[in-house]
């Protein structure tokens, strides 16, 4: 069970709502697509087991991003990185959802470069506005409801994928789309970077 005081935290202070509402949707689609990366393995490179290789090319297209930010800390503040980073995501699963073998591994590339600069600027934004004193049990809270999104777009690829595995990246894409709006929606009038 979340405890309520952090949660009155997490929902007070809207830049973090915002964070924290637009990652866990994110993560809806990121679920979906980790659940379709064996499935994609089989009907686009052979063989279920290539599904890991994909992980782990977004994995390591993901640790690169981030080095390369980490030189250049001025260059996006992380509100604006936050839900800028949802657009290569987007991209990602819908190239995913068309492609062939090459564009199935630059999909998979693109998909790394939103996921990990997403989740630095959320751990930048939570640092900037969780209280001290509860900083990290709004990390661990935070980290819960993500990791609940990862979970429900998990259980809804499996039944999407049965139909239809293009479908099912394209919700997926979509999940990262609706991350995007949210994020744009909660932010203040004078714009999406603050």
């Amino acid at each position: 069970m979340v405890p309520a005081r952090e949660l009155r935290s997490l929902a007070r202070a809207r830049p973090l709502a915002r964070a924290t509402f637009t990652s866990v949707l994110s993560f809806v689609g990121v679920g979906m697509l980790v659940t379709c990366g064996p499935l994609l393995g089989e009907e686009v490179l052979g063989s279920a087991h290539h599904g890991a290789f994909l992980l782990a090319t977004s994995a390591a297209s993901s640790l690169a991003a981030n080095a390369f930010l980490s030189r250049r800390p001025g260059l996006l503040r992380p509100d604006t990185q936050l839900w800028v980073s949802t657009l290569p995501l987007a991209a990602a699963l819908l190239l995913a959802a068309t492609a062939g073998p090459v564009l199935l591994v630059v999909a998979m590339v693109v998909a790394g470069l939103g996921e990990g600069p997403q989740l630095t600027a959320l751990f930048a934004v939570r640092h900037r506005e969780a209280p001290e004193c509860l900083r990290g049990q709004i990390f661990t809270t935070g980290a819960g409801l993500k990791i609940t999104g990862f979970a429900l777009g998990a259980g809804l690829a499996g039944p999407l994928a049965a139909r239809s595995l293009s479908g099912a990246l394209v919700v997926a894409a979509g999940c990262q789309l609706a991350a995007c709006v949210v994020f744009l929606t909660l932010s203040p009038a004078n714009g999406a970077g603050t």
